[in-house]
């Protein structure tokens, strides 16, 4: 009931569309240029990958590991977060001893997955304390239907720079992230990992991510922005939420920001017509990018990280594949290259095709379409990370001395689930920010035990084990592995699956398996 009181209200104001910006001040620019010009920061100022290290003594990039949270509201949220707790008692003697949690060096994150991935960047350990009452258990739903019945938010509403979007991240902000910012992610410890929230550019249909290297191009400063405003905007879902708005500094006075927001030369080099032929991909990538600078508009607002990538992937496979991203500039010291995917996919039943009417625009036909975008595109995410590792891998094998490292790709998702009811329990979960709580546990307890029952997760830790630093020694990891009993696996302890039943069933033989 207060979920339909949600929407109804929320319809009701859909007309606002507004923002609030931070300028940025003379006095702000001057401290900018100046943190720029501070030696030791990497390649710039802020919030940026290269301003951040393992807060190790071995500075090599022996493992690179990077996690991706899926959209998906709550149901994403407690996937991740029970991934996240068998990362944590993961135990690994290579290449340091220590827990598989303090290896990763990104995560990249899209709607419900970014408030998992937000929390723990700014609160670390902290998020296995005080995450599950924060958000997990919580009504956000009724939170936010609750403040919209308050009179005194109603003169701000009816404001057109003040909407449903900005009082989402108020209540975030004061309620779960406690006031913190980019330059508190940026401590002074500039330890990893390197949390991407991403949202989309409805203008472009571009994903956004919340990086410095980003704000580079619209010419403004990440670190005092809210991360509660990054979150707001991942998961800012069509219809529920109106989008967030920035300003693009570049429109308003482009040579005043050129010395401190240098745009990076991997956009400049590309965009001659041979470019196009040559590698499409980064071509197409290149010219959005530089569309901030070359051709800017004055503000760009912001939705749902899932309408560009539900999964997150995205920007883990562009910082793989270009030649300015992280990913590429480290893989020469790399021994081995991990992506763990938390994919909290979900499949509704089709309701649509029961009745012979047409389906009314809004919001029937506008929520499948955004919908079913959105699970069509993650497919086509994963399938091509796959194969991108799987090229990856070949050249290994054709060339043992190429300077590459050893991939893996491990997709943790509810297909993975054996016994076909539950299964189909758990894909039909909402996908709302508001869960039963035994659904919450449920999902928490999912989350660990896929990925500690993942073949390719068993085989990587297995291949650690047996042949610590000599990866050329691996065993290849496919799906089908199975006969390795890898430790550090077995010593994982999942939390309970609590009383709601296709949790208790979830890898039971009982019932039929087949899809």
């Amino acid at each position: 009931m207060m979920r339909l009181l949600f929407i109804a209200l929320s319809i009701a104001v859909i007309s606002c569309s507004a923002t609030r910006t931070s300028v940025i001040t003379d006095s702000q620019l001057k401290d900018l240029r100046q943190h720029q010009q501070h030696p030791g920061t990497g390649d710039a100022f802020g919030y940026r990958f290269s301003n951040l290290d393992r807060g190790k003594e071995d500075e090599e990039n022996k493992l690179f590991l990077c996690l991706s949270f899926s959209g998906g509201g709550t149901r994403a949220a407690a996937l991740a977060y029970g991934a996240m707790i068998a990362l944590r008692q993961t135990k690994i003697d290579w290449p340091r001893h220590e827990r598989l949690l303090d290896e990763v060096d990104c995560i990249s994150s899209v709607s419900g997955g970014s408030f998992t991935a937000a929390y723990y960047g700014l609160f670390r350990d902290d998020l296995f304390v005080h995450f599950e009452d924060k958000f997990l258990y919580r009504n956000i739903e009724g939170g936010l239907g609750l403040q919209l019945l308050y009179p005194w938010n109603w003169p701000w509403l009816a404001s057109p720079y003040y909407s449903r979007i900005d009082l989402a991240a108020d209540l975030y902000n004061a309620q779960i992230f406690d006031h913190k910012t980019y330059n508190d992610l940026l401590s002074e410890k500039r330890q990893r990992p390197f949390i991407i929230l991403n949202a989309t550019n409805i203008g472009t249909g571009d994903r956004f991510s919340f990086t410095q290297d980003q704000f580079d191009l619209i010419g403004s400063d990440l670190g005092p922005y809210p991360v509660a405003r990054a979150v707001a905007a991942s998961s800012a879902f069509p219809f529920l939420l109106s989008p967030l708005t920035l300003e693009n500094y570049q429109a308003v006075s482009p040579k005043r920001f050129n010395d401190s927001f240098p745009i990076p030369i991997a956009y400049t080099i590309v965009g001659f017509p041979e470019d196009y032929y040559l590698n499409p991909s980064r071509y197409f990538w290149a010219q959005n990018n530089l569309n901030y600078v070359n051709a800017p508009q004055p503000y760009l607002h912001l939705m749902d990280g899932g309408l560009a990538d539900n999964i997150g992937l995205r920007a883990i496979v562009e910082a793989y594949e270009q030649s300015s991203g992280f990913i590429f500039r480290h893989e020469g010291s790399m021994k081995r290259l991990a992506i763990i995917d938390i994919n909290a996919r979900a499949q509704s039943a089709d309701t649509i095709s029961d009745v012979h009417h047409t389906p009314h625009i809004i919001p029937t036909v506008a929520m499948a379409t955004a919908t079913i975008a959105m699970d069509n595109y993650s497919f086509d995410t994963v399938d091509f990370t796959n194969r991108m590792m799987t090229v990856l891998q070949q050249n290994k094998v054709n060339n043992p001395s190429l300077q590459a490292p050893k991939p893996y790709v491990i997709d943790i998702e509810f297909d993975a689930i054996p016994n076909k009811q539950a299964r189909d329990a758990f894909l039909a979960i909402g996908t709302n920010f508001h869960l039963p709580r035994e659904q919450v546990k449920a999902l928490i307890y999912m989350g660990c035990t896929l990925l500690k029952k993942d073949p390719i997760f068993l085989c990587m830790l297995d291949n650690f084990e047996r042949h610590a630093d000599k990866p050329e020694s691996d065993s290849a990891c496919m799906v089908t592995s199975n006969g390795v009993h890898p430790v550090a696996a077995e010593e994982i302890v999942c939390p309970d699956p609590g009383t709601w039943p296709p949790a208790r069933k979830a890898f039971s033989m009982d019932a039929p398996t087949q899809p």
